[in-house]
């Protein structure tokens, strides 16, 4: 029995097609069974329909009550029979009953190392420049437990990157984000290989 995995992404979904690549290698103790999206045009609703991977749009438009959207996204969970859920570029907080029934199984992918640079509106291109403000001279890619609060769970995994002298936010980013690439398929693997234990 395959480690089933729900991806959740709000955009392009480009850690999502790493996560697709990595499931389908020979070795992957892991599936991608469900992408869930709270933009109905999203990117990764995209890839994952090429994947002939069930999708959903679920977001304030299709449950104006946070509870109801919360029990929403749990009930397609359990339907799936998810064994853990990640975060990939998601932009809205998990409710309550997903990280109560989901405790310890939920996970994100954030670009940097936290605890450094994490925390409300740390997010895009806002992590970056606070980066380039600090002057680190590193930064990369943390996969962490999702709590209530945000980027405040433990971190499970880190990738480092040079920060350069002539980096610009978009620059760092482009490096970081090859770094998640790497980091989250690879911390889910992990997982899915403790799991199976």
């Amino acid at each position: 029995m395959p480690f089933k995995v729900a991806v959740l992404a709000s955009h392009a979904g480009s850690n999502l097609r790493a996560l697709i690549t990595a499931s389908l290698q020979p070795a992957s103790a892991f599936a991608i069974a469900v992408v869930i999206s709270n933009n109905s045009g999203s990117g990764a609703l995209a890839h994952a329909h090429d994947h002939g991977i069930a999708t959903a749009h679920l977001s304030s438009r299709t449950h104006p009550d946070p509870d109801a959207l919360d029990r929403a996204v749990l009930a397609l969970l359990h339907q799936h029979g998810i064994d853990l859920v990640v975060m990939a570029g998601y932009m809205k907080k998990i409710g309550a009953a997903v990280l109560d029934a989901y405790r310890g199984r939920v996970i994100n992918v954030h670009p940097a190392l936290l605890p450094r640079h994490g925390g409300p509106g740390m997010h895009g291109h806002h992590v970056h420049e606070a980066v380039l403000a600090s002057g680190d001279t590193l930064s990369g890619a943390s996969v962490h437990h999702v709590t209530a609060n945000y980027d405040e769970g433990p971190v499970i995994a880190r990738r480092q990157v040079p920060v350069l002298p002539d980096d610009t936010p978009q620059t760092l980013a482009d490096r970081v984000l090859d770094a998640e690439h790497i980091l989250l398929p690879a911390t889910v693997q992990t997982l899915a290989l403790e799991h199976a234990r």
